[in-house]
């Protein structure tokens, strides 16, 4: 069963005095492209963080976030009165020896300062960490399972579009006879407009039949259908197979590209094009597989 890159994730876990949200989100991409943004409480466990994250995500740009969100009276910022009551003395001192006026909104001002909110540093003691740690672990999971839904969605696209391309190429074989029959006849008719040359019936043979074998497509053919099956047994063989997916996917274009070069026909033309708008599509969303 695939997986799809795309996933989305997200926990949260109450503590006393505390909440914390945990968010990851993935998208497509060559390599695992991973990107956290841990508060500075827990940022000694961010190496931690990211090595299981490395471990179980494989591939995609991924997102990890931590939120920390205070509630009741317990908050690690507090206003500095003793820096505000200084700075209010100093910048009324300043204002009546300059003879300016002073600020209208002291408040607003004295909160803008330097200092004016001390943030005190916080170290989470291990029954925290270990609430926070299982939070991040099911927002993994959480993600794991995003990954696996839109993967089966994927499946079923893929499997719809390999059956329409199997089905087409079955197509194929009602105009090959019908193909090689005017192309005899178109060079019949041509030399008998010059049948009054001479020429060698035996080198002539021996150059239909050459010229014919270059419009064989009984290669290309079996070749397409070893593809579209492989390309079927792949998806159903574990995961994290979305490379090899995209090499099967350029494997099936070559061979559909040579029975468009080799087709000589306008229905089988047709058929081609229409094998290729399938392929295309498989393609764009191949690229979207872990």
């Amino acid at each position: 069963m695939i997986q799809s890159m795309t996933g989305f994730g997200k926990v949260t876990a109450e503590l006393p005095s505390k909440k914390v949200t945990i968010e990851i989100k993935a998208l497509n991409s060559k390599q695992l492209d991973l990107s956290t943004r841990v508060p500075s409480l827990y940022k000694e466990k961010e190496m931690e963080i990211r090595s299981l994250l490395l471990q179980t995500l494989e591939r995609g740009k991924v997102d990890f976030s931590i939120y920390l969100e205070y509630i009741g009276k317990d908050s690690p910022s507090q206003i500095n009165v003793a820096a505000i009551e200084n700075y209010y003395r100093q910048i009324k001192s300043v204002a009546e020896k300059l003879d300016i006026a002073v600020p209208t909104d002291w408040f607003q001002t004295l909160l803008r300062m330097p200092d004016a909110i001390k943030t005190e540093t916080e170290e989470p003691d291990e029954s925290e960490w270990a609430v926070v740690w299982d939070a991040v672990n099911k927002a993994i999971r959480a993600l794991q399972d995003f990954r696996i839904q839109e993967g089966a969605m994927l499946q079923k696209l893929f499997t719809q579009k390999v059956n329409n391309i199997a089905a087409l190429l079955t197509e194929v074989e009602k105009y090959e006879g019908e193909r090689i029959d005017k192309i005899k006849t178109r060079i019949l008719d041509n030399l008998q407009k010059v049948a009054d040359q001479d020429y060698d019936k035996n080198r002539f043979e021996q150059e239909m039949i050459y010229y014919i074998e270059k419009l064989d497509i009984n290669e290309e053919k079996n070749r397409l259908d070893n593809h579209l099956k492989y390309f079927l047994t792949t998806m159903e063989n574990g995961h994290g197979q979305g490379k090899k997916l995209g090499f099967i996917a350029q494997e099936m274009g070559r061979e559909i590209n040579t029975l468009g070069s080799k087709s000589n026909h306008a229905e089988m033309q047709k058929i081609v094009v229409q094998m290729k708008d399938e392929l295309e599509q498989i393609k764009e969303q191949v690229l979207n597989v872990l």
